[in-house]
């Protein structure tokens, strides 16, 4: 690699995007004004996870090369007309594929493959109009198609590592309307794949009967035929008592008002109440299901959840590039309700309020400002140091029994200061203790 340098800063942005071959850095180029933030945001609304907006350092490690932000832009997007805002983030990427962003210029319909060299490295490259409706679905296809190559080995080599591994197989089922078939989507874009509405009788020559070679999701509520809860655990039992199989059972759930408007909104009818009131139908349902929740290895409750957190979520628990537990911290407003999907809660309204001081009202627990106000609060190191005495032991223990995913939410009043600080500087910890990391702010406003 010699003439080549190490590292450089470039006038580009960088986000890491979700793909059945593991996570992919796409590095997007083009001149003020093309659209590199746009499509960034256009991205992270549908999961992505942004690296670094307007100005990323590149790293040369052996083969790959990393991508971050300067430490004083990191997680931050420059959204025109909003102003600074905070989104969901990744602290590096390996990029695998530069995307050069055209400004209007015309594209070749059918263009030859390319690729830039970047720190001395030849990475896949295409062309795009950021402008078009398009772009982001676009962008996504050449990251699973292109860069796969790039990301494969570099997995397959993890897999090596560990040896022989059950083939992963997935059931989702729960209440109608409470997002099963977007759950299967979101399996199907991490690798999975995704069989829906089989009788319950095929369930288990639909995994058994193939070449066990790759991961499978199947789908299955009370609009598949004969269904019922007794002969669904059959099913399951049998697939889980093969050795050659890692089975989970994901039930989604939903609250009933919520249900209720999306019945409403759609025009759809409940399956179980045909001619009867909507509640008695989600009532029957709930009394019909309830073994399949009982049993299941996750409940997923898709009241309140954004599609790009349930696909953080999804990904988070049955991602086939993980090798340990992967832990997400995220801040909330108690105001707003507590996080359906946490595992553990944190209560810090005890730490003197910044929304009190007149000069830190208008932050967030981002900036340094808030953060050494809540770090100064006399209760606050003994606190933190009980917290992390507490985390630190139980993470090896829950790797232990098999879970994944870890969600830890923190709140407080408003969901903008203390919680946002505290996330923040727990997931700082976490990382330090060499923990898979990332951390989401729910409430805090990104204005």
């Amino acid at each position: 690699m010699s003439g080549f340098p190490d590292q450089e800063l470039l006038h580009a942005t960088a986000v890491e995007l979700d793909t059945p071959d593991g996570p992919v850095g796409v590095l997007l180029r083009g001149p003020s004004g093309s659209g590199k933030s746009d499509l960034a945001l256009r991205l992270i609304d549908d999961g992505a996870r942004l690296v670094a907006d307007d100005q990323t350092q590149l790293t040369r490690e052996s083969d790959r090369v990393l991508a971050r932000a300067p430490a004083q832009l990191e997680g931050t997007l420059e959204v025109r007309g909003v102003g600074l805002a905070g989104v969901p983030s990744a602290a590096e990427t390996t990029i695998c594929l530069v995307v050069e962003l055209t400004g209007g210029t015309p594209i070749d319909r059918l263009p030859d493959e390319h690729s830039v060299v970047l720190l001395g490295q030849a990475v896949p490259a295409l062309h795009l109009d950021a402008r078009e409706p398009s772009a982001p679905a676009k962008l996504r296809l050449a990251a699973r198609s292109r860069a796969s190559a790039l990301v494969t080995p570099f997995f397959a080599d993890k897999a090596a590592e560990k040896g022989p591994q059950a083939l992963p197989v997935v059931l989702v089922t729960g209440l109608s309307g409470a997002g099963r078939t977007t759950a299967l989507k979101l399996l199907e874009d991490i690798g999975y794949e995704a069989i829906d509405n089989l009788p319950l009788n095929l369930l288990g020559p639909a995994v058994l009967a193939g070449h066990l070679d790759r991961p499978v999701a199947l789908g299955a509520d009370i609009r598949n035929r004969d269904f019922a809860a007794q002969p669904f655990l059959k099913q399951l039992d049998a697939l889980v008592a093969e050795p050659a199989l890692e089975v989970k059972l994901v039930f989604m759930d939903c609250a009933d008002d919520v249900l209720q408007r999306r019945f409403t909104e759609t025009r759809r009818r409940h399956p179980l109440a045909q001619e009867r009131p909507l509640a008695d139908g989600l009532a029957a349902e709930r009394t019909m299901t309830a073994p399949l929740k009982a049993r299941a290895d996750l409940v997923v409750d898709t009241s309140n959840l954004a599609v790009p957190d349930f696909r953080r979520l999804i990904t988070g628990h049955f991602g086939l590039g993980s090798g340990g537990l992967v832990v997400f911290v995220t801040s909330f407003s108690f105001r707003q309700g507590l996080p359906r999907e946490a595992d553990l809660v944190l209560d810090v309204r005890f730490l003197r309020n910044p929304h009190y001081v007149e000069a830190l009202q208008p932050l967030t627990g981002r900036d340094p400002r808030v953060s050494a106000y809540v770090a100064n609060d006399p209760a606050f190191a003994g606190f933190f140091s009980n917290l992390t005495a507490l985390i630190e032991p139980l993470l090896p223990r829950y790797e232990a029994e098999g879970k994944s995913y870890l969600t830890i939410a923190i709140g407080c009043t408003g969901g903008k200061h203390r919680s946002v600080a505290i996330a923040e500087k727990l997931s700082t910890w976490l990382t330090a203790q060499g923990r898979e990391v990332t951390v989401g702010h729910r409430d805090m406003p990104t204005t």
